[in-house]
């Protein structure tokens, strides 16, 4: 069995073993008080996640608002006075 939770100590102790566990079996979760707190993961793997999956214009393309009416009209109020 691969071990891919850690408790915060062990991971300590055997960070080493946490790399290594990382690259060779992926994600590795630590853990403080029981409680899930970090992940520990391959520069690949990280750099996958981080990159961009798609353009700006793919993302307002697929946005769940598209194609909704906005009121983009401007205010011609001018605020209020100031007196200095």
């Amino acid at each position: 069995m691969v071990k891919n939770t850690w408790a915060l100590q062990d991971a300590k102790n055997g960070f080493s073993r946490v790399v290594d566990s990382a690259l060779k079996n992926g994600p590795q979760t630590v853990t403080r008080h029981g409680k899930e707190t970090v992940v520990i993961v391959s520069v690949e793997e990280y750099r996958k996640a981080a990159e961009p999956s798609g353009s700006v214009i793919d993302f307002f393309q697929n946005s769940p608002l598209r194609g909704i009416k906005l009121d983009a009209k401007r205010s011609k109020n001018a605020g209020r006075e100031i007196v200095l």
